[in-house]
């Protein structure tokens, strides 16, 4: 087994165990008492964390563009980084069996759940896209980086930010 087919697999299985356990907080973990401290700050957090992703991804596109690879790097790390960042709160806040339904009508009713669906199926799919990218730059194959990186960043700067547009749509029927 080479050495692109072994960080395959772990990249395969890491994408697959996430989506694992985000199925399973929906549908195994029941409602939990709500904790002393507002339990609401994660999804506050995590569109601040959805936001910066997707200026991250901008600069870093920006970077690129003037041949700065050094800050290309940076952004692109960060990125990851906050995005990991963001998982780690979005697991906690959903361990609480929290469900939040979105309580407007309407035209707007209509666009937020082609929102949330679009972004939900696209949050599974671009994981092991970020990971591959993320191989294919640090082990040098830069051409393959390139190719991947031109599916993965749109998807990616997608996800971030309706992330930041699910959560202002739906932070005003948090209770």
């Amino acid at each position: 087994m080479t050495n692109d087919q072994k960080w395959g697999s772990l990249i395969i299985g890491l994408s697959l165990t996430v989506l694992i356990v985000v199925v399973l907080l929906y549908s195994v973990i029941p409602a939990q008492p709500k904790p002393s401290f507002d339990i609401y700050i994660f999804p506050k957090i995590n569109a601040v964390l959805n936001g910066s992703v997707a200026c991250l991804l901008l600069m870093s596109i920006y970077f690129i563009k003037k041949k700065k690879i050094a800050y290309h790097k940076i952004c692109n790390l960060t990125a990851f980084v906050f995005s990991s960042l963001f998982l780690v709160s979005y697991i906690i806040f959903h361990s609480f069996g929290i469900k939040t339904s979105y309580g407007g009508e309407g035209i707007l009713k209509q666009i937020y759940y082609f929102i949330l669906v679009t972004h939900i199926v696209l949050a599974a799919v671009v994981l092991p896209f970020i990971l591959f990218t993320f191989y294919r730059a640090l082990s040098g194959n830069i051409e393959k980086h390139r190719k991947i990186a031109r599916i993965t960043f749109p998807i990616w700067l997608y996800v971030a930010i309706t992330g930041v547009l699910v959560y202002l749509f739906i932070s005003p029927f948090y209770v």
